[in-house]
């Protein structure tokens, strides 16, 4: 018989910040459900940094991280692997995902949404309004669905935990244009729309056992980023690096230290503050 433990669903998962929540979750005792969309090795690609680079020709870039990998690094630990391939663009690719955790696991405990859609950086005046309702759709109308599907069953059970990764650009304007140290108005605009589903889950079901959070990961130099380029730009601006496994730190403090979570309730939750200086 398996084991009674908790179970996890990370969007977005198969690298980058939402590997390493995924991972961290696995070393603290839990069953790890996790999505993406790059099904192998080898088949992963994110679009150029910027709608200009796009313009100009330049093809999606190979990242390295898929389902696959991660369930092999996630059943390592002891623990049970779900890959469940979804498609944030998809809204029938979301609810299908959740129904499939449901269905293989009976409920999700933790839930972690990471998952984003990478639209390219554009300018004000060369944002395609597609490219900006695609944004909106996916980061925002397509997570909360996600969260629609979860709760529920969440309440049932008495509770559980939602972490929505959170970004500086919902408070912050950017230091400079997108493609020198700058970001976009359709990820900002996504995830501005994004960071109020915490806070109404809050006002809503908190008494009921549901707590919800956004997790600023800070500025993380993923592989995606890497393969990007103009990380450089980035920081020229004074934009210190965080390392993305402080993220997966600090959603597991949330997960485990009930005195922990009720403090951090209506605060954003800084990975920052849970980076270790590792002894050599």
């Amino acid at each position: 018989m398996t084991p009674d433990r908790p179970v996890a669903l990370v969007t977005g998962a198969s690298r980058g910040i939402g590997r390493e929540v995924a991972l961290a979750l696995a070393h603290a005792g839990h069953d790890i459900a996790f999505t993406a969309r790059t099904r192998h090795e080898g088949e992963g690609t994110v679009p150029p940094r910027t709608a200009r680079e796009v313009a100009a020709g330049t093809e999606p870039l190979p990242v390295p991280g898929s389902l696959e990998s991660v369930a092999e690094e996630i059943r390592a630990l002891g623990v049970r692997a779900l890959p469940v391939p979804m498609d944030l663009t998809d809204l029938t690719s979301v609810r299908a995902a959740v129904a499939h955790v449901h269905d293989a696991w009976g409920h999700v405990g933790v839930l972690v949404n990471n998952a984003i859609l990478h639209v390219p950086h554009a300018r004000v005046l060369e944002l395609d309004l597609a490219a900006l309702q695609a944004s909106l759709q996916a980061n925002y109308v397509h997570q909360l669905a996600l969260v629609q599907a979860v709760v529920p069953r969440m309440l049932e059970r008495g509770g559980g935990l939602i972490v929505d990764l959170w970004s500086g650009s919902v408070v912050n304007d950017p230091p400079a244009p997108p493609g020198e140290g700058g970001w976009g108005l359709a990820y900002a605009s996504s995830k501005a729309a994004f960071a109020r589903i915490a806070g109404a889950l809050n006002a809503e079901f908190w008494d009921r056992g549901v707590r919800a959070f956004n997790l600023d990961p800070g500025f993380v130099v993923t592989e995606a980023a890497t393969a990007r380029g103009g990380v450089a730009a980035i920081a020229a601006h004074g934009v210190p690096t965080v390392p993305a496994a402080a993220a997966g730190r600090a959603v597991v403090r949330l997960a485990t230290d009930p005195d922990f979570a009720t403090a951090a309730r209506g605060r954003v939750v800084r990975a920052a503050d849970f980076v270790r200086v590792r002894e050599s």
